[in-house]
């Protein structure tokens, strides 16, 4: 329920205020002067602020500012029987969203209420949603290839609910997009969207910014922070790299999954959340449950919808796709005409590992856009590294004899285990297929992996 502060000396006017607003789904909170507001704000720290301009002990614009200094995303609109343009603009220059003049009509202060309330609920998360929602990501979406379309008919058919979601895959396969896709698509898209990279913030910043801190939690933390549990409130939160998530603050994130209720850092307060949580990671998160690095029933709790996110070199059929768009895309973003690419130049290309996957190709086509002299991509062209990777696999040779290719495959498994210390995922990365496509062989070929 939103608190709303009405300040104003006369008891008259706040009893029509508190009438008007009787059906509304808020709690009143009332001052009587400027001061009383002041300190009604620091107890009750309401959603708006509703002050009267002519009050004793300190007036309208004075007590304004000493909120604002203090709470400065606090959100405040003036009312007056004396207003004129000039107090109108002194009181938005110190920070009221709005100004209404007594009388006023009722339905209209209504609306002024809810438009600022509104304000209140975006404030905290504008800056996100404005990067997000000037682009619908689904359409960056490029590909055709069966994997590809296997993933987005699992996130069409995923996007409309409620459920929990995990993507796995690896480095620059678009995770995030296919985050951004499920959000986008969904009943959320219009709310927020707060995307974290839980591997860039030590652990407690981490705490910090995903659950929020009460003033003086801890030395530095001077004024109050919602964390981004709370910002995302009504919406959705991206948790990226869940896997860098220290146990301590798993802890706290498997509450809200099971609660939907979280404190601050340094609070008592519990706070409730609705937020539909997506997670990405490139790790085994069922390894680390192994090793003790993860929790179990966290991870059962993020896993209820998994998605994976075939590895470039899985698709090869959405790499000339890929390749034409970043094509089109940097020649446009450096003004120069429209690129072409070899035959040669293609196969070549679709015949590499991409083992950064596709942020690398992106990389390489804008560093080729960038180098050329003209606008023809030919093989010649191509990085050192793409080309003396096509030599090395050209040097393979078939022996006149034959060979027996399952007992190639087995050796070369073997080899890859060894030298990763039976990691299955870097094996499986160091072989080229995906770690289900690795343990299938395994299986198949009854290696034994307990070294």
């Amino acid at each position: 329920m939103k608190k709303v502060l009405i300040a104003d000396d006369e008891k008259n006017m706040i009893w029509a205020i508190k009438r008007a607003l009787k059906n509304e789904d808020y709690t009143i909170i009332t001052a009587s002067n400027g001061k009383e507001a002041i300190d009604n704000v620091k107890l009750h720290e309401p959603d708006l602020v509703l002050l009267d301009l002519k009050m004793p002990e300190m007036n309208g614009l004075e007590a304004l500012k000493n909120i604002k200094n203090e709470f400065p995303n606090i959100v405040a609109m003036m009312m007056t029987a004396h207003g004129s343009v000039k107090t109108a603009i002194e009181a938005m220059k110190i920070g009221a969203i709005d100004y209404i003049s007594k009388p006023f009509d009722v339905e209209e202060l209504k609306i002024q209420i809810r438009k600022a309330l509104d304000i209140r609920e975006m404030s905290d998360t504008i800056d996100y949603l404005t990067e997000e929602l000037r682009n619908k990501t689904g359409k960056r979406i490029i590909g055709e290839s069966k994997e590809l379309k296997n993933v987005l008919n699992i996130v069409n058919k995923v996007a409309p609910s409620k459920a929990t979601v995990l993507i796995t895959g690896e480095s620059g396969t678009g995770k995030e997009l296919i985050a951004n896709a499920i959000h986008f698509n969904s009943d959320r898209a219009k709310k927020p969207y707060i995307k974290v990279n839980c591997g860039a913030l030590p652990e407690n910043l981490l705490e910090s910014e995903l659950f929020g801190h009460e003033k003086g939690a801890f030395t530095g933390a001077i004024n109050k922070k919602l964390g981004r549990f709370e910002r995302a409130d009504g919406g959705t939160i991206f948790l990226d790299e869940i896997g860098e998530i220290d146990l301590n603050v798993q802890v706290k994130l498997l509450r809200i999954l099971q609660e939907r209720e979280m404190e601050r850092v340094g609070g008592t307060e519990t706070i409730k959340v609705d937020v539909r949580i997506i997670a990405a990671t490139n790790k085994d998160l069922f390894k680390m449950v192994e090793e003790g690095k993860f929790r179990e029933d966290l991870y059962y709790r993020l896993n209820v919808i998994p998605i994976e996110i075939p590895p470039l070199r899985e698709r090869k059929d959405d790499i000339k796709l890929l390749i034409d768009y970043f094509l089109d895309k940097y020649s446009k973003e450096l003004g120069k005409k429209e690129f072409k690419i070899t035959d040669e130049a293609l196969d070549t290309l679709k015949d590499y590992e991409w083992r950064g996957n596709i942020r690398e190709l992106e990389n390489v086509i804008e560093r080729l856009v960038i180098l050329s002299e003209n606008n023809l991509i030919s093989k010649e062209k191509l990085p050192k590294e793409i080309l003396n990777i096509r030599d090395e696999l050209n040097e393979f040779k078939l022996p006149s004899s034959g060979i027996n290719l399952e007992e190639v495959e087995k050796n070369l498994i073997n080899q890859a285990l060894k030298m990763t210390n039976f990691n299955q995922t870097k094996s499986a990365k160091l072989l080229g297929i995906t770690r289900h496509a690795l343990i299938y062989r395994i299986e198949k070929y009854n290696i034994d992996i307990k070294k």
